[in-house]
Parts: C-alpha cells; structure tokens; sequence
C-alpha cells in the first residue's frame, strides 16, 4: 500500500526535504543537473502546494508533484524556464490570475513504484483533484513528451500560441517539452467517464482508501489518499481587480532563465 497525501509546502518542512532528496536523484539519473528547485525556495512559499507518493508511515517518498499558485510575488516556474525563449507566457498566465491560476510541476517517480504501475499519473490526477480546494480555476504545465497524453487525459490541451506550436526544445536540445493548460478545473465535462468519476470521487471525499488498477496494468494496488487541504483557503489567490500592466519579474530584466521541471 502507497499513501497520496497533499500538503501546504510550509507545513510539512521534513516531507518537502523528502521530495527535493528523492527529485533530485531521479533527475540526475535523467542527466539533467540543473533545475528550476536547484535554491529549493518553494518549500518556504505559501503559494505551493505538495502532493507526495509515500510509504504507509510517510518516511518514504517514491515520487510526487508540486502546484505552485501565481500569487503576484512569485513567478510561476513556467515562465522562468520558457519566459526568455518566449515572452508572451508572461501574459498568458496573467489573464489567468484573476480567477486563480497555478502550474503542476516537479513531476516524478522511483523506480519502485514504477514498477507496480503507480507512476507519475496518480500525482497528476491528485495535483486536479486539489485544484479546486486551493481555489484556482485554471491549471498550467510543461511536460516531457510521456507526460502529455496523461495531462489531455486528465482535460488539459496544448498552448500552440506559445513556442513552436507549444513545444521547446528543452532543457536539452535532444528533450522536448510542452506548454499545456487546463483551461477549467471545475468542468470535468471533456475528461473520460472514468476519470471523471475518479476525481469527483476524490473532490468528494479527499480522505479515503481505494483499490485501483494502474494505466495498463490489471492488478489492483490499494492506496491511502489524503488530499485534504485544512489550510487552503478559497479565493485566497483570486485577483478579480488586476492591474492593467503586469508587474515585471526581476529574471526578466536579467535576462536570467531558468531550466524547467519535468
């Protein structure tokens, strides 16, 4: 059994270092050194938001997910890592603030619960189910290539005004990452029946047992879930009276980027 537990970053400081611990070296395994957490300052920021895949005491991270809110101080790690390559996210993700937008984020898994079908789509599907917990009606990503088919399974589409028709080629030129967005995390209407339900399940009732059967796989893996967000506040990162002008981020005027998190 696995526990999907989510949790303000700032309110579980020891299960962040878990995180970026077990992160770090699935990246490294990829060849990719350098990345948007190198300083690992989200763990201290209100706006994010974490969800881990754990063992049943919690010591244990096999893999997980961060939504990171755009609260106004904060650049979302989307626009640090494409913003230079091509500086029209900067609005993009603007026009979403007013109700609530974020970015999935930080995605990944071990090898140990690869291997039992539990990958890197039940923290996607649980990143979804918190959207609306947190209050954020809109939901960003920018996803390696066996990423994308799960976030248009779970309602989000590809960007083509950014990049080359969405796509970069990046943080490598041999890597190719894609800009996509879930344009309303309220409305399920597009999603596969049985994703539907899975999430209206979770929305329902975020604190529950479930034995699921994993993409392709047809045995049965029970997981815990707790996905309860107590300190999350509705409306809390809603900015229905936006300034005119977008504020303009310190990395901007640097010229500084960033590398992305896949």
């Amino acid at each position: 059994m696995v526990t999907i537990r989510a949790f303000r970053s700032i309110d579980d400081s020891d299960a962040c270092d878990r995180f970026i611990n077990g992160h770090r070296r699935v990246l490294e395994a990829h060849g990719v050194k350098k990345v948007t957490s190198s300083n690992n300052e989200w763990k201290y920021n209100p706006a994010v938001f974490v969800v881990n895949v754990e063992s049943e005491d919690k010591q244990k991270v096999y893999g997980g997910a961060r939504v990171h809110v755009a609260d106004g101080q904060h650049p979302l790690p989307i626009e640090m890592a494409t913003g230079y390559l091509d500086s029209s996210i900067y609005d993009h993700v603007y026009r979403q603030r007013q109700r609530g937008t974020g970015e999935l984020c930080g995605l990944w898994n071990s090898m140990e619960v690869a291997g039992m079908g539990i990958g890197s789509f039940f923290a996607t599907r649980a990143a979804v189910v918190i959207a609306t917990q947190i209050g954020i009606h809109s939901l960003w990503g920018l996803c390696a290539p066996y990423t994308v088919r799960w976030a248009q399974r779970l309602g989000s589409e590809i960007v083509e005004e950014i990049g080359n028709k969405g796509t970069f080629f990046y943080p490598k030129l041999d890597l190719i990452a894609t800009v996509v967005l879930m344009r309303n995390t309220t409305d399920l209407s597009s999603l596969r029946p049985y994703e539907r339900e899975k999430i209206e399940e979770l929305r329902n009732r975020p604190n529950q047992m479930m034995l699921e059967p994993p993409p392709g796989k047809r045995q049965e893996v029970e997981i815990r879930y707790e996905l309860a967000l107590p300190s999350a506040q509705f409306g809390e990162f809603h900015y229905p009276e936006l300034p005119a002008e977008r504020p303009i981020w310190a990395h901007e005027r640097s010229g500084h980027e960033q590398l992305p998190e896949f």
